[in-house]
């Protein structure tokens, strides 16, 4: 049974009954093309929002005018060494053409039901973060964004290419210029005793919709690595993850994206994600050489390293 938010959702982007979705040579529901999910709706609802699912017009033209508004660079505070300026972001300026307050839509109050020991190590994994590399983001690594973090919109980059070939739907990732193959023909997922970063993806159809199960999942992710997830950046994944997703090409220029993530040692019950993904075939996808001139995790380590000497330093001075 559909959750009925994202019933309520649909008819905002659906065109009328009588669109007929496109095929491939082969037979398959077409989803191929450039798609962006730029957005400046938030992951999880504002608490101030709890009760309401979807913007009216004027709210959505409010919230879309206060973030123009603070679309502004601004120098950075003392000790801050700053970050890109505004002309390096690409993180939307509209909310989603459904006006929906968050991109989780289950449970009903928009919020992910975190179990307080996955706060507990993510909080000690931030807390750590010079001390080794072992507690940085996946994604500040440069080994990916994660899966399906790497379908949520960050701060750049948000576009997706995707490609049908028989038996087979590929998704390249502009962000870390990933490429994930999705087998359809029907294979078993691999032996439980292998353990991948974005896991063990196999698809099938279900009348115009594209559903990929995702299985054997390491424990070394996270299922949120941009800081436009908030308070779920940094929540770790663990063996135990079950994704499944579903791709519906709902108009010309639209693709409806469904998520369900169960992982029962980091949430209370699975929860889901939704969001329309925007076909934009003047988009152009380059090469994200993540690693090219990135000194970011030698320098974070080198700083923490200054930090201990100093610590230390001055421990030995008080005890003379």
């Amino acid at each position: 049974m559909r959750h009925p938010l994202l019933i309520l959702f649909a008819p905002s982007f659906l065109l009328a009954a009588s669109w007929v979705a496109p095929k491939t040579p082969d037979g398959q529901p077409d989803l191929q093309g450039t798609w962006t999910n730029a957005s400046i709706t938030p992951f999880e609802r504002p608490a101030e929002l709890s009760n309401k699912p979807v913007l009216t017009p004027e709210e959505a033209a409010a919230a879309e005018k206060l973030a123009a508004a603070n679309r502004v660079d601004r120098p950075p505070k003392p000790g801050d060494v700053g970050n890109y300026n505004q002309v390096w972001f690409d993180s939307g300026t509209k909310v989603l053409s459904t006006r929906q307050t968050s991109l989780v839509v289950d449970p009903p109050d928009g919020r992910v039901p975190v179990t307080a020991a996955a706060e507990a190590q993510r909080d000690y994994n931030a807390a750590h973060n010079a001390d080794s590399y072992i507690y940085m983001s996946v994604w500040d690594r440069c080994i990916t964004r994660g899966m399906p973090a790497g379908m949520f919109p960050a701060g750049y980059n948000n576009a997706y290419q995707i490609l049908q070939i028989p038996g087979y739907v590929v998704i390249l990732y502009e962000m870390i210029h990933e490429t994930r193959i999705i087998p359809l023909d029907g294979r078993p997922h691999v032996s439980p005793g292998i353990r991948l970063w974005n896991g063990d993806s196999r698809g099938h159809w279900e009348g115009q919709t594209l559903v990929v199960d995702t299985t054997n999942y390491n424990n070394k992710g996270s299922i949120g690595t941009s800081a436009a997830t908030d308070r779920i950046k940094g929540i770790p994944q663990s063996e135990a993850l079950h994704v499944v997703e579903r791709f519906t090409r709902v108009s010309p220029e639209t693709i409806s994206y469904e998520v369900t993530i169960d992982d029962p040692p980091m949430y209370t019950r699975p929860w889901k994600a939704a969001f329309p993904l925007t076909r934009d075939e003047k988009y152009r996808i380059y090469e994200y050489a993540c690693h090219e001139g990135n000194h970011a995790v030698e320098n974070i380590l080198s700083g923490g390293r200054a930090q201990d000497a100093a610590a230390k330093a001055k421990a030995d001075g008080g005890a003379k």
